[in-house]
């Protein structure tokens, strides 16, 4: 669609509100501040979902591999060997050897349980996201059949520090003389970790693997193979692979199947948040329907003079159109640059925030990481702003063709 200078020209001043028609502009005022903050609200949402999500992934795979091999009587002998055969699959970055269990932690008169993971000392300094957030203590002590490393927040709940012992406690029991006694043990603490993430830094302990196989009975053997690839995202030919290459005695598993129904509900309310915020646009776009309309009937006399000047229905469309489609454009535009300014300063933001209400807005407890996450998808953004647009444009159709079928007798009538 063509426009012309004139048209331009009677499309802005109708776009300035005069003494008589105040109320029109504030109504096409009200229409720009909603798809303004439609817009804003849309890409700070999606943006903040999709670092939650990001973010959750990173983590939980950077702690749990991105597939597992487990043992279906719960025992893998000979595991170098499997390693080896693991390790050989098409697209397998790294395997490793683990003994995983639960246990109950007590010291200073504090019990809480822990998820219990024994590997070798090089396979936890091959985890960046232990290795790199150690905030006590070494992992240069993390050797022999002494030493554990904490969570943050599991060492403070128990009143730990690095050098001290905590007693773990077995789920199972060793069978004496005098019965059933649970089994137990002391271990120094010799590194705290914090990841970014409640549940991890509140439950997990590392401990060297050949101490992890006598606290749970496992002899030379481990009860899981932590399986690392070149691409999360595409498993499909790796599970194929690894099912043709591992003995029929164990069994694959890899994030998607073990975490889908999180996944799938984080999707879901992405989805559901995506279409409740879209309605915010909707409405503004009728409201410019309302304005324009509105706009239409006080400009009637002004259409017939037009008119009969030998301006043509199609020069009235383009006129109308591009009235309420300038209020549609510009507020998309501030919407958007609200939207991205927000989410690339959304960490400074949390913290005036907190500073100026004395309050956390995103509780670890509750959402398990520390910090509002932000990931900016343009792909995203453009979706938005592309269907915000449309919103606008379509919603100024039905007044611009109303406008257009004004007849100018009836209107200079009584004039």
């Amino acid at each position: 669609m063509i426009f012309g200078a004139f048209e331009r020209m009677v499309a802005m001043r109708y776009l300035r509100a005069r003494r008589q028609e105040g109320f029109i502009s504030v109504i096409a005022g009200f229409s720009l501040l909603g798809i303004g903050l439609g817009v804003a609200t849309l890409i700070i949402v999606m943006s903040v979902m999709n670092g939650f999500r990001a973010e959750l992934i990173g983590r939980i795979l950077g702690l749990n591999g991105h597939a597992s091999v487990y043992a279906v009587d719960g025992s893998i002998e000979n595991y170098d060997q499997l390693v080896v055969e693991a390790a050989s699959v098409p697209g397998v970055f790294s395997v490793t050897p683990q003994v995983e269990g639960q246990a109950m932690l007590t010291a200073n008169g504090v019990a809480s349980g822990g998820v219990v993971r024994g590997m070798r000392r090089s396979d936890l300094l091959a985890k960046p996201l232990i290795a790199d957030n150690v905030k006590a203590g070494s992992l240069d002590g993390f050797t022999g059949k002494d030493a554990v490393v904490l969570g943050t927040r599991l060492a403070n709940r128990l009143g730990l520090r690095v050098g001290d012992r905590v007693t773990m406690i077995s789920p199972t029991s060793s069978v004496t003389v005098v019965g059933s006694i649970p089994r137990m043990k002391a271990y120094e603490v010799v590194a705290l970790f914090e990841v970014g993430m409640f549940e991890y830094d509140n439950t997990f302990v590392y401990m060297p693997l050949e101490a992890a196989q006598i606290f749970f009975q496992k002899g030379d053997s481990v009860n899981a193979l932590e399986i690392f690839t070149n691409d999360p995202d595409s498993l499909s030919d790796v599970r194929l692979h690894m099912l043709q290459a591992l003995p029929p005695e164990v069994f694959f598993r890899d994030w998607q199947q073990q975490n889908r129904s999180f996944f799938n509900a984080l999707q879901v309310e992405r989805n559901v948040m995506f279409l409740i915020l879209t309605l915010i646009i909707l409405v503004a776009a009728f409201n410019i329907i309302s304005s324009l309309i509105m706009l239409v009937k006080d400009k009637g006399r002004d259409i017939a003079v037009l008119r009969t000047m030998g301006a043509s229905r199609g020069m009235i469309t383009r006129i109308f159109f591009m009235t309420g489609a300038s209020v549609g454009v510009l507020g998309t535009v501030v919407g958007a640059v609200l939207g991205l300014l927000f989410v690339l300063n959304i960490q400074a933001i949390q913290s005036w925030v907190e500073a100026v209400f004395g309050t956390s807005v995103f509780p670890p407890e509750i959402y398990f990481l520390t910090n509002v996450p932000a990931k900016m998808d343009p792909g995203e953004v453009t979706v938005v702003v592309t269907m915000a647009l449309v919103l606008s444009f379509a919603a100024t159709i039905y007044p611009a063709w109303r406008a257009a079928r004004v007849d100018p007798v009836e209107a200079l009538r009584y004039e």
